[in-house]
């Protein structure tokens, strides 16, 4: 058994990542962190929990963890937060695995450019590993720190890996059209999330400038071992969870519907969490899995790609407990199947 801390208990990501432990046969949840005052019971943060883990809520103290024997922090915290704090653990020699954005970005350069503020952590920013399974395992293996990848770049850059590996499509003018459940823009209430004000309606947001943008091109770039730029547009639309992303690329030579399907099932063929659909994906089809489901077709002239996956399991708890399994060899399946 491996004991566990939450940092930052009272979001979704922490209640679904609660969830999967609980059920994972290797990990003990030793402790949740929280800003909330007065240290309360996580049950009472999340009453769907109750009877299920008796655990209190504290502050966060690394002295405390380390000395609770923690051997692994996952990073539920907002965007900013996690670079000043997790060195603190690290420092320690606890492995990390960080659901923020802190660490996923390699350049500190484009960080500051698309976060409009300078990376607080460049020692172990340097350190961190992309937490992206099918295409960083041998390296997640023996991280130190992993960085989770976010929710729309996953359905991106798995949607796209295989095309771009195999040097069939063109690797500029890649449109990203990509829409996502309320509750990936988290738990904290905010206008454009109000129920009245989303409800019946969809709604593009953050156009040209969309911060997942840099990071599905440089793990994209890492596939095709050359530069991968891509115009990607995210939209809100009325549902609690779920992500569907539709690609479009220029192909290099032109390809029938099913042997687009056999180079993204060959591709896959090793990676349990990804299915290959003949037909087309649907988000109800991956709702409350770790699965990331994608589809492929011919269409006049250009490659549609078509992927989805459940927001808040797949697109960050789940391909986090994913990641865990990487880290400790276990079966990547495991708590997740």
């Amino acid at each position: 058994m491996i004991r566990v801390a939450i940092l930052g208990g009272s979001g979704y990501t922490a209640l679904e990542l609660i969830r999967l432990l609980l059920r994972h046969p290797h990990v003990q949840i030793a402790a949740i962190t929280t800003t909330q005052p007065g240290r309360p019971p996580i049950a009472e943060l999340h009453p769907s929990l109750l009877n299920r883990i008796d655990l209190v809520c504290e502050p966060f103290d690394a002295d405390r963890l380390v000395a609770a024997d923690v051997d692994v922090a996952f990073g539920c915290l907002p965007h900013g937060a996690s670079m000043t704090t997790l060195p603190a653990l690290l420092d320690r020699g606890v492995r990390v695995i960080d659901l923020s954005a802190d660490y996923r970005l390699r350049d500190p350069n484009v960080y500051a450019q698309w976060y409009s503020e300078s990376h607080a952590d460049l020692a172990y920013l340097a350190q961190a590993v992309y937490g992206l399974p099918e295409l960083y395992g041998d390296e997640i293996a023996t991280a130190q720190l992993v960085a989770n990848p976010g929710c729309y770049p996953q359905t991106a850059i798995l949607g796209l890996a295989p095309l771009v590996a195999g040097g069939a499509i063109e690797l500029s003018g890649i449109i990203v059209d990509s829409k996502s459940g309320v509750s990936g823009a988290g738990r904290s209430p905010k206008l454009a999330t109000h129920f009245p004000e989303c409800n019946e309606s969809v709604s593009a947001y953050s156009v040209g400038s969309h911060r997942h943008t840099p990071e599905i091109e440089q793990a994209l770039s890492d596939v095709a071992e050359s530069p991968v730029e891509v115009v990607f547009t995210p939209h809100l639309i009325p549902m609690d969870r779920g992500i569907y992303t539709t690609a479009y690329a220029v192909p290099t030579r032109p390809f029938s519907d099913e042997q687009l399907l056999e180079l993204y099932r060959a591709f896959y063929a090793e990676r349990p969490f990804v299915r290959v659909r003949t037909g087309l994906p649907a988000t109800k089809d991956t709702l409350g899995t770790n699965f990331l489901d994608v589809g492929v077709r011919s269409v006049r002239g250009r490659v549609v790609v078509l992927a989805c996956e459940d927001n808040l399991v797949r697109g960050a708890s789940g391909v986090a407990v994913q990641n865990l399994n990487r880290m400790y060899g276990w079966d990547e399946r495991t708590g997740l199947w």
